[in-house]
């Protein structure tokens, strides 16, 4: 993977610190004109990942996309799935079995059954599962994917249900249909680690938060920096400011002095917040390597 990721929460008016914060950034990016100039202004800056979820919005954002090959040969796309807000907005609009029969691909051949109930009365979640992914999916063709991440309101739905095996499902899919690397995105890392041993799945890809605050750290700062540095696993660092709590140099330095983990994702609504925040990781980094760093940090 790559070292910088950078997330989409700021293009979908996301904060999990301030509502105020959040509406501006939505008013921002309210059209992909926005978006793409950012994503271009991104690209310039030597950062070549887009890590996203399946938004409506970002379907739009992969057609212009494969309408310019050359211009976007270098980004690749990290999906993040499933969209949450859109399945339980489609719930709530027509119902649990009408909801997963119009996220179904049209040649799925559970589409039939989903639309009688056959496939929910039988449990046939694996299928579902599988099935549900390639819906998600249909959005990044031709659009390199090389990891593809599950959400963690489903990574965590199914770790607490203790139903480990859905993981399963989605890490054999994802290897099998894209030849992607399957990812997992958890508000309980020590916990999902367990889980991920249970059925078998190695030397997961593996996003959480981590901050030197601990926010959003199910088990607490003690227990993740543990698990950091002593679990087998690719680490994925986000909500590294902490929405905002920790000091720009401050929450990177901490970061980076954890130095098993792989992958730093971040979001920001200016090009010279990403060009600052690039430029501590890699500075960071560089330290972390006892490499010389000829610029100080400010």
């Amino acid at each position: 993977m790559d070292r910088i990721l950078f997330g989409d929460n700021q293009f979908f008016g996301i904060n999990h610190m301030s509502d105020e914060h959040a509406r501006s950034q939505s008013m921002q990016f309210q059209s992909n004109e926005a978006v793409m100039a950012m994503l271009d202004g991104v690209l310039e800056e030597g950062i070549e990942v887009l890590m996203c979820t399946t938004h409506e919005r970002v379907a739009a954002i992969c057609e212009t996309i494969r309408a310019q090959p050359a211009r976007y040969r270098q980004l690749k796309i990290y999906p993040c799935m499933p969209y949450a807000h859109k399945y339980a907005n489609a719930v709530s609009e027509v119902g649990i079995i009408e909801a997963v029969r119009k996220f179904l691909p049209d040649e799925s051949p559970l589409t039939a059954a989903v639309k009688s109930g056959i496939a929910v009365a039988r449990r046939d979640v694996d299928a579902l599962i599988r099935r549900l992914i390639d819906a998600e999916m249909k959005m990044f063709v031709a659009i390199p994917t090389p990891v593809i991440f599950l959400q963690n309101v489903v990574t965590d739905l199914a770790l607490g249900l203790g139903f480990h095996d859905a993981l399963r499902t989605f890490h054999d899919h994802v290897r099998e249909r894209y030849g992607a690397e399957p990812g997992f995105i958890t508000m309980n890392l020590p916990r999902l680690l367990e889980a991920l041993d249970t059925v078998g799945i190695d030397n997961p890809i593996v996003c959480a938060n981590v901050n030197k605050i601990g926010f959003r750290m199910c088990g607490g700062l003690p227990a993740y920096e543990e698990t950091v540095a002593t679990r087998k696993f690719r680490a994925v660092a986000m909500s590294v400011f902490a929405s905002g709590a920790i000091p720009a140099a401050e929450a990177i330095e901490y970061v980076c002095g954890q130095p098993r983990i792989e992958s730093i994702v971040f979001g920001a609504s200016s090009l010279g917040k990403v060009r600052h925040t690039k430029y501590l990781i890699d500075h960071y980094t560089a330290l972390g390597r006892g490499e010389p760093c000829s610029v100080r940090v400010q």
